[in-house]
């Protein structure tokens, strides 16, 4: 405002233009004129507060200071009435210049002076998050925008705001992406010529190796047993088998006969993997007996009888490339596990245009770490298969220990892996070198840059893969360089169209935020048994002339760069990825919801101390009694697997609320887990001799606790089984010597003190760990899978 209200003002020298503040609101379903009156409206009512200081309103409010951005407000609108007004200064000569503002003090602003030749325009912009490309389109939409509003100013925001023609073709030849790909082309026949290879390595691990014709017979003798249980085209069967050669065997055997599998870890509880049984509806359950979980003994079929089999040849199976390939689950926000199916044609498309970008060839060794639980184990396991490549199947062990993994790598001059960026950090951490002719696949959560960074020192390619798993593994792709301008998820793969889409279905502009749609060949069929699901998530897709397609409704919240690579900005809703695992929040909270002694609870996502992502449950006692960290952990561990168990609790007497009543998550206190030590039981005392302050200072480091009790338990204070790794690494670099991880879920620190001797710390050995036995290996190393994926 320019301040000069009063008629004494009016002859003083000064500059009085003081900043207005305003909120606006804009409903897109008005028209512009009612928007117009809207906006007046509130305009005049904010001018009767236009005398107070913008310093003082910013002192009042006590906004959280923040150097990255202009306290109150980020965008700025200013107009002048610069119209001739001789001013009479005496004898003095005079004459206008206009002068015009090099730099911006917001991220944006919009000005105007009415001049003697009319209204002249500028748009000032932060050079530092706003390209030149981006302005100028703005520039050009904001042009189109008067003059659409010139001609007819009824019509609705939103209409006025429709994406040009231009921009919607430019839109259309970045979802250009069509590919060859037969009409009746299934993952069944794709795999049937597996023996083809015929004396090529197919599979290695453990020490054994399997030809693509031994892999290739065992898969007969699998599909040889289904097939006298009566399995065929259609039915599904469910895999709960350990990490082995039998594991892969399995999964081909379920495609050889038509059937559809459901890969389960034995790993998760009981209550979960039973859940799911039963949801699914299997009818061979094939087993090598690695879960503790009762079943019918009749539905079993367990290795022994496998390898018993005399293996006949395949019979002929007719599949249609609309059959569901695997069953897979991820986590539901009602509660309960949903199952996505993916039909074989999907399948097919995704491993052809991986196969193609960003490529594997016969040549190729892919260590292969993700839990088949997860979907991304389809490019690991079957990928190579399709052009003669060969496997490594890296042991859980090895999966989730930077220095195994590490061995494992250069033991055999692995050319290709895939992981999630949590994986990645501890291969790095390890000291991994990587090299020239090594391809790094990286996604399941957002790829920090300083990851990225770390990564292209070591290998000669780094790509960023991103896709929820109801659009077959991966749907967009992209080649990281250095100085290209930052991490992008790039941009869709073969036969795959992305739309970014306002709230009412609608196409944004070129760099304007909305919801990622997925539509093309990858969609997957729907939520298995869960219509009213199916029919929220999967939406008709407009853009295609295919009969029936559809667009699923991802959540995620993204835009179109300037140069057609995809840009992700979060979510639009309470789902999040932690270590690479898509968790929704409200399962968490409901399963938490069930302690009798808890009378609210919910969920967040924050940064841990080495910048991951961490779980936090805010927790309200029902009466006086709330119960500790352990107790909330083992109630949670019942149902949930380990990766869903938030790392830490803070207590509150209420949760906060917004005005309408819901949880308002962003008023909830920063979780401290100084300030909010973890119950264990016992009174706190301080490490006291060197071992117990060396085990001390590492699990600070890593779980950010600054006061640790001798009698704590490093799983109690929020660690997991990829920090457990980490740990027992950084303390075998101080001490020279390894402990099982097996130490870290049953010992206090004071314990695990003891087997520690620092007297005289060496330099250790790179080796494998010493590998922990039986269900307690598998319980360890399933809270983090290497490289898994939401």
């Amino acid at each position: 405002m320019r301040g000069r209200n009063l008629p004494e003002l009016e002859r003083v020298i000064g500059f009085f233009v003081n900043a207005l503040p305003l909120r606006l609101r804009v409903d897109p379903d008005v028209s512009f004129l009612e928007l117009l009156r809207r906006v007046r409206a509130e305009t005049v009512e904010a001018f009767g507060a236009q005398d107070v200081p913008f310093e003082h309103l910013v002192r009042v409010l006590e906004t959280k200071r923040d150097e990255s951005r202009f306290p109150i407000y980020q965008s700025f609108f200013s107009y002048q009435d610069a119209r001739a007004r001789p001013p009479r200064w005496g004898n003095l000569d005079h004459k206008n210049v206009p002068i015009f503002q090099p730099s911006s003090a917001q991220d944006v602003a919009l000005w105007f002076l009415d001049g003697p030749d009319g209204l002249v325009g500028g748009l000032n912009y932060n050079t530092d998050i706003i390209e030149r490309k981006t302005a100028a389109r703005w520039r050009e939409r904001f042009l189109g925008l008067v003059a659409a509003i010139a001609a007819d100013p009824t019509r609705s925001v939103r209409q006025l705001l429709e994406v040009s023609g231009e921009e919607r073709a430019q839109l259309g030849a970045w979802n250009d992406t069509t590919t060859p790909l037969a009409a009746d082309a299934t993952l069944t026949a794709l795999l049937a010529p597996l023996g083809d290879h015929g004396a090529r390595i197919a599979l290695r691990h453990a020490g054994t190796a399997l030809t693509y014709a031994e892999l290739a017979a065992l898969r007969d003798r699998v599909a040889t047993a289904l097939a006298s249980r009566g399995v065929g085209h259609g039915d599904v069967v469910v895999l709960l088998l350990e990490r082995s050669p039998m594991m892969v065997a399995a999964l081909l055997g379920v495609l050889a006969v038509g059937a559809t599998y459901v890969p389960l870890d034995p790993d998760f509880p009981a209550a979960r993997l039973a859940f799911m049984l039963e949801d699914a509806g299997a009818k061979v359950i094939v087993s090598d007996g690695a879960s503790d979980l009762a079943v019918d003994p009749a539905r079993v079929l367990g290795v022994a009888e496998i390898v018993a089999t005399a293996p006949r040849p395949r019979p002929a199976v007719t599949v249609d490339p609309t059959d569901a390939a695997y069953l897979i689950y991820t986590s539901g926000s009602t509660g309960k596990p949903k199952g996505v199916r993916v039909p074989q044609r999907a399948v097919v498309n995704f491993l052809a245009s991986m196969r193609a970008t960003p490529g594997l060839a016969a040549g190729d060794r892919l260590v292969a770490v993700t839990t088949l639980s997860f979907d991304i184990a389809v490019l690991e396991l079957l990928l190579p298969l399709t052009v003669g490549a060969e496997i490594i199947l890296a042991a859980r062990e090895q999966a989730t220990d930077g220095v195994a993994l590490r061995a494992l790598l250069e033991q055999t001059q692995a050319t290709v892996m895939q992981a999630t960026p949590a994986t990645w950090r501890i291969l790095v951490a390890a000291g991994w070198r990587g090299g020239p002719a090594f391809k790094a696949l990286c996604g399941g959560e957002a790829l920090p840059p300083e990851l990225a960074e770390a990564l292209l020192d070591r290998v000669g390619e780094l790509w960023n893969m991103y896709g929820p798993t109801e659009t077959t593994v991966w749907s967009t792709c992209e080649r990281i360089e250095l100085g290209a301008g930052g991490v992008t998820i790039g941009r869709p793969i073969a036969n795959t169209q992305i739309w970014i889409l306002d709230d009412a279905g609608a196409l944004v502009p070129i760099g304007v935020a909305g919801e990622l749609y997925i539509g093309g060949d990858g969609v997957a069929l729907d939520y298995h048994a869960r219509p009213e699901l199916t029919a929220e998530r999967f939406v008709p897709d407009p853009f295609s002339a295919r009969p029936g397609a559809r667009l699923y409704r991802t959540g995620d919240l993204a835009r179109w760069r300037a140069d057609g690579k995809l840009q992700h900005l979060g979510r639009t809703d309470f789902q999040v990825k932690v270590r690479g695992y898509r968790i929704e929040l409200g399962e968490i909270e409901l399963a938490l919801a069930r302690h009798p002694h808890l009378a609210e609870a919910v969920v967040v996502a924050q940064p841990g101390p080495g910048g991951e992502q961490r779980l936090v449950g805010y927790v309200v006692a029902r009466g006086k009694e709330l119960p500790g960290a352990a107790m909330l952990r083992e109630h949670l561990r019942e149902t949930l697997p380990d990766y869903m168990v938030p790392a830490m609790f803070v207590p509150l007497d209420r949760l906060p609320l917004t005005p309408n009543g819901k949880v308002d998550r962003r008023a909830l206190p920063p979780a401290d887990l100084g300030a909010s030590p973890q119950v264990s039981g016992a009174a706190y005392t301080s490490p006291r001799t060197r071992a117990e302050q060396l085990v001390a200072g590492v699990w600070t480091e890593l779980l950010g606790v600054p006061r640790i009790s001798v009698a704590d338990n490093f799983l109690d204070l929020g660690g997991h089984s990829l920090l457990i790794m980490q740990a027992i690494a950084k303390l075998e670099a101080r001490t020279g010597k390894r402990i099982s991880p097996r130490a870290f879920i049953f010992q206090t620190l004071e314990q695990i003190a003891r087997e520690y001797d620092v007297a005289e710390p060496t330099t250790p050995a790179t080796r494998p760990p010493i590998p922990p036995s039986g269900r307690l290996s598998r319980w360890i190393s399933s809270l983090i899978p290497g490289g898994s994926k939401p």
